[in-house]
């Protein structure tokens, strides 16, 4: 007969061999959600190839998965190529499962998504963001008010809403629930995670751009798959985004605050209050305050039209020297942060992106020029370049895989019940 002192050592090896069976478990099935995630809809063998998991390991899961309406599995028409006979099934997100909502805001809209667990896009709602809006109404209460906005225009499908994901200019407070500091007035020092969560019972993510600008583009571009790369964005402001290889479960991307390091001590004015930082040499604003030779204490512009940018690059081209010169300069500043980078890390790639592409020839003389003046950039050299006039795409695509992959951990990480029995001798 077990004693009591057997009993626990006895239920102690059981529940850490369901706990193991468990964890295995929902690994497993993240390898499964990631592989479809990342590949699109595919028969099960392509799956196996893709996870390294057996076949029979794999049906177990996909039935699973299946059974509880996380995944769908749909008929493939045989083709000619391949022959007559059964149709393959294809292993698909099934779209009902659940729904993300996306929110991307800047200086100029606020733009909302409503996704379903495929990622179709099920509806969008624009609307245009002015200096003053958070003067005029808090920042948790606006974000509160367009979300409702789209609840009700998807009242059929808004119980199944499992999370919201914010794209952000600024600098995230520690418990990723606000800002710290944002370019757009009064956005930050609040709360804006919590509110929304106690009022809507939605779960609310907050990403940097610069972060999703990077994840986006892993997503967008397969040739940056397996490569160690960063995402500079030059326009109205200068942010980054730093990616290394997925890795599952893991965060492998970051925002940095490139565009802050200082580049010349108690130099330039900048947006955010300091003096020399690298954008407040290498933005729209910074250009435009070289190119009509306004001292660098003076005010940065709040807005700067793109036809006026447009205007200094025409400037710059038919050899007018300020112009010309201002470029440079935004140049140089831009190379010596990537001095600093490459000094840090062993980056494969570069991706810079935003509205300044246009005037990127104009710049690289400077950013080569700085480059050459740090140890590692003689050794290394400036790493290849790629240029993507549009940000929007990557950071809504960045945004869109975060929602997606965030609801695909939590479909993984659902508890079996697996009940402990205890047997009486």
């Amino acid at each position: 007969m077990k004693t009591a002192s057997n009993w626990q050592d006895w239920e102690a090896t059981v529940a850490q061999g369901v706990a193991d069976t468990e964890m295995i478990r929902r690994q497993n099935r993240q390898l499964v959600l990631d592989a479809l995630r990342r590949g699109g809809p595919a028969s099960r063998s392509q799956v196996a190839t893709a996870t390294g998991l057996s076949n029979a390991s794999l049906t177990a899961i996909a039935s699973d998965l299946v059974s509880e309406g996380i995944l769908a599995e749909l008929a493939e028409a045989p083709s000619e190529a391949k022959g007559r006979g059964r149709p393959a099934v294809i292993m698909a997100h099934r779209r009902e499962a659940g729904y993300v909502l996306l929110i991307e805001i800047d200086v100029n809209r606020c733009r909302m998504s409503l996704l379903d667990y495929s990622g179709v896009l099920v509806d969008r709602v624009e609307s245009a963001v002015g200096p003053t809006l958070f003067y005029e109404t808090p920042p948790a209460t606006y974000f509160i008010e367009r979300i409702g906005v789209m609840l009700e225009r998807n009242q059929e499908v808004a119980p199944a809403i499992h999370s919201v994901s914010i794209s952000l200019q600024g600098i995230l407070d520690a418990e990723g629930a606000g800002l710290k500091w944002s370019p757009l007035s009064r956005l930050a020092g609040h709360d804006l995670a919590g509110p929304i969560r106690a009022q809507l019972g939605l779960d609310a993510l907050l990403y940097k751009r610069g972060r999703l600008m990077a994840d986006g583009m892993r997503w967008l571009d397969a040739r940056l798959a397996n490569a160690v790369f960063s995402t500079i964005y030059i326009g109205s402001t200068i942010g980054m985004g730093l990616t290394w290889p997925a890795v599952l479960n893991a965060e492998t991307d970051v925002g940095t605050e490139f565009g802050h390091l200082i580049h010349i001590p108690g130099g330039a004015l900048c947006r955010c209050g300091a003096r020399g930082c690298i954008e407040a040499y290498a933005a729209d604003y910074a250009v435009l305050r070289s190119a009509y030779s306004v001292p660098e204490h003076a005010t940065p512009a709040s807005a700067v039209p793109p036809a006026d940018y447009q205007q200094i690059i025409a400037r710059a081209r038919h050899g007018d020297r300020n112009a010309l010169r201002a470029f440079t300069l935004a140049g140089e500043a831009i190379g010596a942060g990537i001095g600093r980078l490459i000094s840090l890390f062993d980056i494969d790639n570069i991706v810079v992106l935003g509205p300044a592409t246009a005037a990127f020839d104009l710049m690289q003389p400077g950013i080569e020029d700085a480059i050459g003046h740090s140890l590692m950039g003689k050794m290394r050299g400036l790493p290849p370049i790629g240029l993507v006039a549009d940000a929007g795409e990557p950071i809504y695509r960045g945004l869109k895989m975060k929602a997606l992959t965030s609801l695909d951990r939590t479909f993984a990480h659902r508890t079996a019940s697996i009940p402990i029995r205890r047997v009486v001798e």
